[in-house]
């Protein structure tokens, strides 16, 4: 190498010397291809070789000339606002601008400003987005309306083309969830956490605390399996530990305020946690996690409310409130009443929360880092995750909770070059070349051959129980909203709107309840009158409640005593369990 030469690659940035250190002599930066750059530097590790990393992007970079050709050289996207949309936006939409040459936005909002965007976008019939990654909860929404390109006719079709071949659809473990009733996939999951119970691992082992809760309860300190546990559990370090490390401490957390992400906490399987739906994975049926009955045809809603065969306001979910309420007021710290989920989410990782009986997964990235009261010196966690408690009503072959999948959606009102470029940069996100890398950073898998690769067998020890959780085949126990609900972004705010009346003390659970039945029974009436593609509402007659209540089925009967004795469980038999393929 010529002495100029060298010093232009020693002049560089760091990389531009690790690159030809390398290559070897002769080598600089600019003669290395922007893929090899990106394969070396940020895809590892990866579940493919280098070689077929490398064939894998050529086959992006060629598919992306012929895009070119046809006048297009740049996509618009967006997503909701993670820790792993943030990695895409930031670091991936740059990757693939350099090895493709097509530029990319990706934007970052919202969840709520994105499902409003989109669902204007469906009505209106035209898209200011080539793709969207959206929650596979409004399968039941894009499969009844048409507005959404199913991707296994697209993939066959007219994206033949622009498939990857390498894609391997049957390695996403989320695909089922992005699958209509009619077998058609119409979303591709791009990732994927869950909603488990947290707590505080080390406290739980500690003697002096075990021997105390003994004494006080009669049963051993453990992971909780039914909600009795879980209450007992918050009332002994609320209000008997009270301090630990010199730090006030909670048994509860949870979030009140008047926001569209308390609806979540609802929609995502809340009342399913407590038991007021029916048997069925993976959602109840006839009557789903949400409280919504359908037909026969299990296809067709018929009503929300307990009058007309539904379960939102039965007394399962009528207890369900109210124990959210009770808790958040009783074991929660104050300020959770005003706190939305963004504000509550970091709350654990300050080290005054002893458990939490819903907890996102998405949360795990932030939960692992050095330096937080919730982590130890050596980086291990303090936490561990477990499955949440079941509430009285909830029997066995029940959804055991909820499991987010943000999925790639493609809206048939996209001018098709437009969206085969969103359609290749959603493959380039999720592709194994890039997957396991995305995977470690924001901790919300969508590939098996990720989860069983040897990176995480040697760092399962990090994450407090997450990969032995999605290495179990008792995940598929926790799953999305389901094809019961014909319109999500309708229904879903009505939820956060209703709940919010009974813990500002409004109204009272039965009062809260009653009102939202009655609201989703009113949107299933006004699609009942305007008509949808498939499997329309069809609303039935309005029935006395306790003619519909039942001890076979959804709606259930109230239970004569719903604080039944407290069970818990020791974490490391649960893991045993997960490693078996059990969920407990």
């Amino acid at each position: 190498m010529k002495k100029t030469e060298a010093w232009k690659c020693l002049a560089g940035p760091a990389a531009q010397v690790i690159v030809a250190v390398l290559l070897g002599p002769g080598s600089c930066l600019a003669d290395v291809s922007p893929a090899s750059r990106w394969i070396e530097q940020e895809f590892q590790p990866s579940t493919l070789t280098k070689a077929q990393q490398h064939a894998e992007m050529k086959w992006f970079a060629d598919a992306a000339q012929r895009l070119k050709q046809q006048g297009v050289h740049s996509v618009r996207v967006v997503s909701e606002k993670i820790d792993t949309h943030d990695y895409e936006s930031r670091t991936l939409s740059k990757a693939f601008a350099e090895i493709t040459g097509l530029q990319v936005q990706h934007d970052v909002i919202t969840e709520g400003a994105l499902v409003d965007k989109l669902y204007a976008a469906m009505k209106g019939g035209k898209s200011d987005y080539d793709g969207w990654i959206s929650d596979s909860d409004l399968i039941g929404t894009h499969y009844r309306y048409g507005a959404v390109v199913p991707l296994s006719d697209f993939i066959q079709g007219e994206g033949k083309e622009f498939t990857n071949p390498s894609l391997d659809m049957a390695d996403f473990i989320g695909i089922a969830f992005t699958t209509a009733p009619d077998g058609k996939v119409y979303q591709l999951p791009d990732q994927q956490f869950a909603n488990l119970y947290w707590f505080r691992a080390d406290w739980f082992e500690r003697k002096d605390l075990k021997q105390l809760f003994r004494s006080k309860y009669g049963y051993e300190l453990g992971v909780p399996l039914n909600w009795s546990a879980y209450e007992d559990i918050a009332h002994f370090f609320t209000h008997e530990v009270g301090e630990l490390d010199g730090k006030k401490v909670y048994g509860h957390m949870d979030y009140g305020k008047r926001d569209p992400s308390l609806g979540w906490r609802f929609t995502d399987a809340w009342l399913s946690m407590a038991g007021a739906a029916d048997k069925g994975i993976p959602n109840g049926l006839p009557v789903d996690e949400w409280g919504i009955r359908v037909a026969n045809d299990q296809c067709t809603p018929v009503g929300a409310s307990v009058a007309r065969g539904g379960a939102v306001n039965s007394p399962a979910a009528v207890f369900a409130l109210t124990k959210y309420v009770e808790w958040l007021k009783k074991y929660a710290p104050p300020e959770a009443l005003q706190m939305t989920f963004t504000d509550a989410g970091p709350v654990p990782a300050q080290g005054q929360i002893a458990q939490q009986v819903f907890w996102y997964t998405a949360f795990t990235a932030p939960l692992t880092q050095a330096g937080i009261a919730a982590v130890n010196k050596d980086g291990s966690p303090k936490w561990r995750m477990a499955p949440s408690p079941h509430g009285p009503y909830w029997k066995t072959g029940m959804q055991n909770g909820y499991q987010d999948v943000g999925a790639w959606t493609f809206l048939k009102s996209t001018p098709t070059a437009n969206m085969t470029a969103a359609w290749l940069y959603a493959q380039f996100v999720t592709s194994k070349t890039v997957s396991l890398r995305k995977s470690i950073v924001g901790l919300t898998f969508i590939r098996q051959s990720d989860i069983k690769h040897s990176y995480f067998t040697k760092n399962a020890s990090r994450y407090g129980g997450l990969v032995e959780f999605y290495r179990s085949p008792a995940r598929v126990a926790w799953t999305p909203t389901g094809t019961n609900v014909p319109d999500y972004p309708r229904m879903a705010p009505l939820w956060w709107a209703n709940v919010a009346t009974a813990i500002q003390g409004e109204k009272t659970p039965q009062a809260a309840m009653d009102a939202l039945a009655n609201d989703l029974d009113d949107v299933l009436a006004d699609l009942q009158r305007t008509g949808m593609q498939r499997c329309t509402p069809k609303l039935n007659p309005r029935w006395e409640p306790a003619r519909r209540l039942s001890r076979k089925g959804a709606p259930w009967q109230k239970l004569d005593a719903e604080k039944p004795p407290g069970e818990t469980i020791a974490y490391e038999k649960l893991l045993q369990a997960w490693k078996e393929g059990r969920v407990q």
